[in-house]
């Protein structure tokens, strides 16, 4: 256990009350809770239960979310098919305040990793418009990974400054998640070195106060009538109550609904903050004028993806196949222009066409499912050639020439190529074992 800095043990006897100080310190000597959320695009919360044995006890707040008291989850094969995303289970409460709808238009500003992202998009069903954006490059890439991992078909993933984005996107969107950084002080437990390696007073003024930045910037992208979470890892009054209060001054069209704040000696779970916000009335600046995206591609591309396509699976998938520097891509119905945005991921990248033949991507196996396809090596679990596979290696397949969907228990994990009675492995590198 690490020692709590002194200014912060003064702090939190100030926010709780006498008879809770022993109960609320004293978590700090106890192990963290750690948990996981399934993947409702994968399967059926009964089917994917079935498959995955380390699951414990519910999470309250989010019907997807279990307890587990494994220690390496994300070296299952089950992970890397994208059946579930560890999630610290008190970060899972924020996403269902938004109560998101399939059809919606909807924007996570600061969204890397992407827990609470892809947690929104889950809910979507697939249907309507999720952007997730994330300013620091590196992490958008990481972020941009788990969507894929995770078979996200109607995202945009971004990298730009909330101030870059709400000229362009002024009032244009139904719901927003504001998971701002913050100084960190719930995850004192979790990520003990870091966390409090990282924190001062100081710190936590400079992040008050760019949190209010991002705040009044992702105000101006929702519509009225729209909803907004703001939320944090952090017990400090000034990034939560305090925030709470100087934004509903500065910004007289939004209105509170509610707001939640999580101690870990009062739930399963680490230190959290949400509140839910309204826009009851517009903003003296314009609103958007954004037109959706028209796909585009050239006519010899499009005939060579479709003669693969209609090869690879049982039926016609893409709708919109948009392309773009030789890439072409499966563009979610409504998608906006993204012209001036930096963009990393848009819809399901499908491939690229090469010497005239369609090469299929990493990004098309994930968002496919096994009954949906023609040709497919499905290994179980214990199969030797699950690890040749996660290995970059050839394996024996007795399958018809061609591409294939790879599967663990009918779940997609990647592509091969069979020849002759073996298949060559379409693994990217960066995720072989």
């Amino acid at each position: 256990m690490y020692p709590l800095p002194e200014q912060f043990i003064k702090n939190m006897k100030k926010q709780l009350p006498e008879n809770e100080w022993e109960a609320f310190f004293g978590v700090y000597a106890k192990k963290p809770f750690k948990g996981v959320r399934l993947n409702p695009l994968k399967g059926g919360r009964v089917a994917l239960k079935e498959k995955l044995d380390f699951l414990d006890a519910s999470v309250p707040w989010e019907e997807n979310g279990y307890y587990t008291s494994e220690e390496k989850v994300g070296a299952s094969p089950y992970h890397t098919a994208g059946l579930f995303y560890s999630q610290e289970p008190s970060a899972m409460c924020a996403a269902p305040l938004l109560d998101v709808q399939a059809g919606e238009r909807v924007l996570d500003l600061c969204s890397a990793p992407g827990g609470k992202g892809t947690q929104l998009a889950c809910m979507m069903e697939g249907k309507g418009i999720i952007m997730l954006n994330e300013p620091i490059l590196s992490r958008a890439k990481i972020l941009s990974q788990n969507v894929e991992r995770m078979g996200i078909k109607n995202a945009v993933v971004t990298s730009e400054l909330p101030e870059n984005l709400s000229v362009k996107f002024a009032g244009y969107f139904d719901k927003i998640l504001v998971d701002a950084p913050c100084s960190g002080e719930g995850m004192f437990r979790k990520n003990a070195e870091e966390a409090l390696g990282e924190w001062s007073e100081e710190n936590v003024a400079m992040c008050a106060e760019r949190q209010a930045h991002i705040l009044k910037e992702a105000t101006k992208m929702l519509r009225v009538g729209g909803r907004l979470v703001y939320s944090t890892c952090t017990f400090a009054f000034a990034e939560d109550e305090g925030q709470v209060c100087d934004y509903l001054k500065n910004q007289p069209q939004m209105r509170l609904i509610k707001q939640e704040k999580l101690y870990p000696h009062k739930v399963d779970g680490e230190g959290h903050f949400a509140a839910l916000f309204e826009k009851v009335s517009a903003d003296a600046e314009w609103e958007s004028r954004i037109k959706d995206m028209k796909a585009w591609c050239s006519k010899d591309a499009e005939k060579v993806y479709r003669d693969f396509e209609k090869v690879f699976f049982k039926e016609k998938q893409a709708k919109y196949i948009h392309e773009a520097s030789g890439i072409l891509y499966a563009l979610p119905e409504g998608v906006f222009d993204w012209k001036g945005v930096q963009v990393l991921r848009v819809g399901i990248r499908l491939g690229e066409v090469k010497n005239g033949r369609f090469e299929p991507s990493h990004s098309l196996a994930m968002c496919a499912k096994k009954e949906e396809c023609n040709n497919v090596l499905d290994l179980d679990l214990d199969d030797v050639r699950l690890d040749k596979y996660f290995r970059g290696e050839t394996m024996e397949g007795d399958l018809k020439n061609g591409w294939c969907l790879v599967c663990v228990d009918g779940y997609p994990i990647g592509l091969g190529k069979a020849v002759n009675g073996t298949v060559k492995n379409h693994l990217p590198k960066g995720l072989r074992k």
